[in-house]
């Protein structure tokens, strides 16, 4: 159980926020019977244009590594995007969920406000997230979910050469590459028909994406072992984090990615554990 907390509480909604306005208006109101404050950033105080300056909210506020809990309402997209806002602290990513999916949730819209209450009061219990550190063009990104290297809309199939730790393993033709982490491997990499690793698992899987060629075949990667991918393609494709595009790498150029553990600390149900969470979240979805 993670205990009492009463320091500020750090916001972060779903990119369509009308859905969450009620649920943030309850966090405020409880925060402020709580004697403290939810802060909300300039991107998500313009988000919110109906909440006012006043008593337990803290507007255009700075995301401090002295929040006592994030909370995110909104689907798995905006906990992973609190989760690496805090990447590297002790701060711990509530998820409610108002998303598709909410595997990374620790309640359901339903719950709300009790769930708001267990999250300001650390009625919970935490998990330590890995992340793949990325490396390439001079930038250092996070993911917690995956990464993905994938063919830019209307170009010629992508040819990606990979090595793990110096050893060339093999190029393959496809429409990309996916590398996930333990809690990533029920998204893109289940579909892409990699397997499934549970929470706790040290270490990391490579996929991909509709490969041209009948040997191609997941690898799951040991958490000591450097990944490189290098673009052999003509044509440049899309670096993609956690689902966000964020650059492009040019011909011949080459990523770089490590698993890195205990980057961030996830909130989850005291009764729930890994392999009941994915019984109820992908068991829900097919009976849907």
């Amino acid at each position: 159980m993670a205990g009492a907390r009463s320091g500020p509480v750090t916001a972060f909604t779903h990119a369509r926020p009308q859905e969450t306005d009620d649920a943030l208006r309850h966090l405020i109101g409880q925060a402020a019977e709580a004697g403290t404050v939810v802060r909300l950033d300039t991107e998500e105080t313009a988000k919110h244009p109906a909440i006012a300056p006043g008593p337990g909210v803290e507007l255009e506020a700075s995301l401090d590594v002295d929040s006592s809990v994030a909370v995110a309402l909104g689907g798995d997209g905006t906990v992973l995007r609190a989760l690496r806002s805090f990447a590297g602290t002790a701060v711990p990513v509530f998820g409610v969920n108002f998303g598709e999916i909410g595997f990374l949730a620790a309640a359901g819209r339903e719950e709300v406000p009790a769930a708001l209450g267990r999250a300001l009061h650390g009625d919970f219990e935490t998990l330590a997230m890995p992340a793949m550190q990325v490396r390439g063009g001079g930038d250092e990104l996070f993911a917690f979910n995956d990464l993905a290297l994938t063919r830019r809309a209307g170009d010629r199939v992508a040819e990606l050469g990979y090595s793990v730790s110096g050893e060339e393993i093999g190029r393959v033709r496809s429409d990309g590459i996916v590398v996930a982490t333990p809690a990533g491997s029920t998204g893109y990499n289940l579909a892409n028909g990699g397997p499934v690793m549970a929470w706790g698992v040290e270490g990391f899987v490579v996929s991909f994406i509709a490969p041209h060629s009948l040997t191609a075949r997941a690898l799951v990667v040991a958490p000591d072992d450097e990944l490189k991918i290098q673009n052999r393609s003509a044509d440049p494709v899309e670096l993609v984090i956690d689902g966000r595009p964020v650059a492009e790498i040019a011909s011949g150029a080459e990523i770089q990615a490590s698993f890195r553990p205990d980057m961030a600390v996830l909130a989850v149900p005291d009764e729930s554990g890994f392999y009941r969470r994915l019984r109820e979240t992908f068991g829900r979805l097919a009976s849907s």
